[in-house]
């Protein structure tokens, strides 16, 4: 059965353990076709998932802004990258820019998003599921398997699909 949105950060923080020892047997021996497997997995759930319906990334975690999403950002938005800087952005422990907070300033109460045509790659990209070389990003879909439902579902259809 699939975690609701309520559920998933304790059905993530129960099943870490096995995921952490299945991902870490991953990397030691992974599989030759494991980047065409994570596209099907990934384009199957997205298929049936409507992140319009959740938005649970944008709700509690922030995006990274690289130099090009901030210029591309405050173009769109007609402010000077400076600006948009200091209107939205901080500079976290790592020295990358962030969210000052969250929720998203930039979504609107239907879960949509007001910039999302010029959304910051890290948006673009998440939960990460359909990336190449997936064995290299583990960390980072550990943390998504409690933020993102479609993470969570693709990784244990992963298990059952590649068992290790």
């Amino acid at each position: 059965m699939k975690p609701t949105l309520n559920e998933l950060p304790k059905e993530a923080k129960d099943k870490h353990i096995e995921n952490k020892k299945y991902f870490d047997k991953l990397k030691k021996k992974v599989p030759k076709n494991l980047d065409y497997i994570m596209q099907d997995l990934h384009d199957a759930e997205f298929k049936k998932t409507d992140c319009l319906k959740c938005a649970n990334c944008c709700k509690t975690t922030g995006p990274l802004f690289t130099s090009a999403d901030i210029e591309r950002v405050s173009k769109h938005l007609r402010q000077k990258p400076q600006q948009f800087i200091e209107q939205y952005l901080r500079i976290d422990e790592d020295q990358d820019y962030v969210l000052q907070s969250v929720p998203c300033s930039f979504l609107d109460n239907e879960n949509a998003c007001f910039i999302y045509d010029v959304r910051p790659k890290a948006c673009r990209e998440f939960p990460h599921t359909d990336r190449k070389k997936f064995q290299q990003i583990t960390d980072l879909t550990l943390k998504n398997l409690a933020i993102c439902p479609a993470a969570f579902n693709i990784v244990e259809e992963m298990k059952k699909k590649l068992p290790l």
